[in-house]
């Protein structure tokens, strides 16, 4: 049992370092060097991390790689609880190295971007280059604003996980091998439609680690507590979020599915 778990939250860590390394070369790209990438297409290859990471480690942890899934699988689907704490360590851990591999690879590029916009690390115009690791709200938005935008759109994403994964769901159990590709789809959609408000977090982990890192490379309180202390939103409105999906899910659609074995065979049809 011991072995076992320590093979999950090593899937966990792979799974979450995959979505961070991934995703934040990305966006390092296109703030450092000015990679020609729109909101669409960076949230595109946002999605497609999570799908490579789910492929990749789904057949030995589920490949939750976010403590919104792994809280609101243990409060909705019998997810042992004594897993809880350790998934999500693990998870924290792969963002935080996620973020550090990242910076290793674009290092001079840092620098070089740092000295010719003239930016000191820690200052408030090194938001911009924090940025690179997690997420912070539009200027326009309090930071109940942004906990109500984080909190809708992962409600949205729990949504979809929880009908992908549904035994129940006729649409989706004979195309298991496709979930990966449909939950990372729905990444991209939410970042295309609201990704420019909060930078779409969806997931404490994916926040927390690289700010994590962030602060101990030297963006200091731009990191951690960020500006007008937001780490907290992007903690807290996942999980409640999540929470909400599921309860959604549960109470307007899974509720009128029926394994195929339990479909009522007394009533005529027709």
């Amino acid at each position: 049992m011991r072995n076992r778990l320590w093979g999950e939250c090593l899937s966990e860590y792979l799974g979450t370092f995959i979505l961070i390394f991934v995703g934040c070369g990305t966006v390092a790209g296109l703030v450092l060097n000015g990679v020609n990438l729109g909101q669409w297409e960076l949230s595109l290859v946002w999605g497609l991390a999570v799908t490579m990471a789910i492929y990749v480690t789904g057949a030995v942890s589920g490949t939750h790689i976010n403590p919104a899934v792994t809280i609101t699988l243990a409060v909705f689907r019998g997810f042992p609880w004594r897993k809880v704490g350790p998934y999500i360590m693990a998870q924290v851990a792969g963002a935080f190295t996620g973020a550090a591999v990242t910076y290793a690879l674009y290092n001079k590029a840092f620098a070089q971007f740092e000295s010719a916009e003239n930016i000191t690390r820690g200052s408030a115009e090194s938001v911009a280059t924090a940025g690179i690791f997690s997420t912070y709200p539009a200027p326009f938005l309090t930071n109940m604003d942004a906990f109500f935008v984080e909190f809708a759109i992962t409600a949205l994403l729990l949504i979809v996980i929880l009908a992908v994964v549904d035994d129940r769901n006729p649409l989706f159990v004979p195309l298991k091998n496709m979930g990966p590709l449909i939950i990372g789809l729905t990444v991209a959609m939410i970042g295309g439609s609201w990704g420019n408000l909060t930078g779409f977090a969806l997931n404490p982990a994916r926040d927390f680690g690289p700010k994590l890192f962030a602060w101990a490379a030297g963006w200091e309180s731009i990191a951690l507590p960020a500006p007008a202390g937001y780490f907290w939103v992007p903690l807290i409105a996942p999980v409640l979020g999540g929470l909400f999906g599921a309860l959604v899910y549960d109470q307007l659609v899974r509720r009128y599915l029926h394994k195929e074995e339990e479909v009522p065979t007394g009533k005529a049809q027709g």
